[in-house]
């Protein structure tokens, strides 16, 4: 936690306006308790009204998206699942180019996505209800295959109709990720989904355990399943959802980052679920601080945690010697 609150104040001080460390805690501090800070009001500015509501959803995001993929894996009991693996990421791309295509405005559009990224699992959800008689694990699983496979056709012939001037290079841009437009607003309307999100992950975090052990070993230990599934998937797709609405797609976190987690504590959910938060909420923030500073314009989060996350996880397949499950 330390080095997380380190990395918080680093990512404050660092950009193009730079910030003395000092003035960051001071500013920081006189906020706190309510005092006028006496660091330069342009360094106040920056620091409050730019960076702080980038920083906090970055911690926010990335650890709601490694909290969900930490569930799914956990869920499907599959190491290579990943918050998006029901259809909620491509369903949530689908509702913001539609709003994007529609030209409306960014409440609309972030609210599109939101509801876009639930409709999505719900219909997943829906024809793996509908089919009787197989695994409802695989079913699931095939079904947002088949699923995010639709929607992302629906997506590229949106693209494809798109004004190449002015809609196209948004609906990409979007679909890269990016904090670089969240406001402190954002910020305060994802919190309540994925705190309501994020609540039955903590209450429900030991059970977790036995729902890793499969169907019929976790009935025979006196679970639901059939009533605890949806909860925790309707839980990792809120705040899965809530977080792309405001972020775009950012990919790799719920997948690499409850790896790393695993390797550190080990599979126990109890302290795995914790883990993935912190660490899903430093990545993400160091992520950002890189896309910011390293080239002249930013780039797109979804290119960066690709171009890590994929030679880390490669690395951690290789060197890996405690079990996911």
């Amino acid at each position: 936690m330390l080095g997380l609150l380190a990395l918080v104040v680093l990512a404050l001080a660092t950009g193009r306006f730079a910030v003395p460390l000092g003035d960051v805690v001071e500013i920081l501090g006189a906020r706190l308790v309510g005092l006028p800070a006496r660091a330069d009001p342009a360094m106040q500015t920056v620091i409050l009204q730019v960076r702080l509501p980038r920083v906090l959803a970055a911690l926010v995001v990335g650890a709601s998206l490694a909290a969900a993929g930490a569930t799914y894996q956990g869920l499907f009991r599959n190491p290579l699942v990943s918050p998006d693996i029901l259809g909620v990421s491509a369903g949530a791309s689908l509702g913001a180019v539609l709003g994007i295509f529609l030209s409306l405005p960014v409440a609309a559009i972030q609210g599109l996505a939101f509801g876009g990224g639930l409709a999505a699992v719900a219909a997943v959800y829906a024809v793996g209800a509908a089919v009787r008689g197989q695994d409802p694990v695989l079913t699931l699983v095939l079904a947002g295959v088949a699923i995010g496979a639709v929607l992302g056709s629906a997506i590229a012939l949106l693209k494809v109709l798109a004004d190449p001037y002015n809609q196209l290079p948004a609906i990409t841009y979007w679909l890269l990720g990016s904090l670089a437009s969240v406001t402190s607003g954002d910020v305060g309307a994802i919190l309540p989904a994925i705190g309501l999100g994020l609540a039955p992950l903590v209450l429900l975090r030991w059970r977790m355990n036995l729902m890793s052990l499969g169907e019929e070993e976790a009935r025979a230990l006196g679970i639901e399943t059939w009533v605890l599934r949806p909860v925790l998937i309707a839980a990792a797709t809120l705040v899965t959802a809530a977080s792309v609405s405001v972020t775009g797609v950012i990919g790799w976190i719920g997948l690499l980052v409850p790896h790393v987690a695993r390797l550190l504590v080990g599979p126990d959910f109890r302290h795995l679920l914790p883990a993935s938060l912190v660490l899903g909420a430093g990545y993400l923030l160091a992520v950002d601080l890189v896309a910011r500073t390293i080239a002249p314009i930013e780039v797109p989060l979804g290119i960066l945690t690709a171009l890590i996350g994929a030679p880390f996880f490669l690395w951690l397949l290789a060197s890996g010697r405690r079990g996911w499950a």
